[in-house]
């Protein structure tokens, strides 16, 4: 059912807000060119750990996996700037909880590039736990960068906060995948972290972002493919 949109893939993963063009990755990340800047949003680094402290108990890698995914995206880019659109770790004292060999990772990520996290509201203030530039949001270009949408923006912007899923179904199957939604002022961008979770942009709390309509580019394992909205079933 992927394989069938694949013709189409090249030319769907370009985003247009305002008057910026940015690559949608399948790893879930925005890649801002003209600005040299990769764009990432809801990490949730040490989630497993989180869920440790309240004695729910899950397999403590996510953060080096996600580190992992970071760091390959890094490599291909080559990023001037990363952003970190907030719940960059699962709470606010995700960062003592990190284990060394992940501290010395993202520490590596760090070095030479400019690096902002935006505030979330798992992490509303990393300032002083983690190197780099530390603000509630970024305009740059017309373009708000911020964690939460805002229910009557003023202008483009780009978000995450609400992890957008998108569920289709074919041959018998269903396939359910984050994904960006958009519509060409106000992108909602997909959770990166490892042990995220999805919500289905069917839901209100997405759907009523876009009055419009929106459009879906659902992630693959290998590009981004381009959903009809019709297409997307709810959970």
């Amino acid at each position: 059912m992927m394989a069938a949109l694949a013709d189409k893939a090249a030319a769907d993963t370009i985003l247009t807000l305002g008057a910026e063009d940015f690559v949608a990755d399948c790893a879930g990340a925005l890649w801002w060119d003209a600005a040299a800047t990769l764009v990432v949003s809801d990490l949730h680094l040490e989630k497993g750990s989180s869920f440790a402290t309240r004695g729910q108990f899950l397999p403590p890698y996510d953060t080096g996996v996600t580190l992992a995914a970071l760091a390959a995206l890094i490599a291909r880019y080559r990023p001037r700037r990363v952003v970190a659109l907030g719940d960059s770790f699962h709470d606010g004292a995700g960062p003592a909880r990190m284990a060394e060999d992940d501290r010395a990772v993202l520490a590596g990520l760090q070095r030479g590039v400019d690096w902002l996290w935006i505030a979330g509201n798992h992490d509303p203030d990393l300032s002083g736990a983690l190197a780099g530039s530390h603000a509630d949001s970024l305009d740059e270009a017309g373009i708000a960068f911020i964690h939460e949408p805002s229910l009557r923006p003023t202008g483009p912007e780009i978000a995450g906060h609400l992890h957008p899923c998108a569920k289709i179904r074919g041959r018998g199957r269903a396939v359910r995948r984050r994904a960006f939604v958009h519509d060409g002022q106000r992108l909602i961008m997909p959770a990166m972290g490892t042990y995220a979770g999805g919500l289905n942009l069917r839901d209100p709390a997405i759907s009523r972002l876009f009055p419009e309509g929106l459009s879906v580019l659902m992630l693959g394992d290998d590009r981004v493919y381009a959903v009809g909205h019709g297409q997307c079933w709810p959970d």
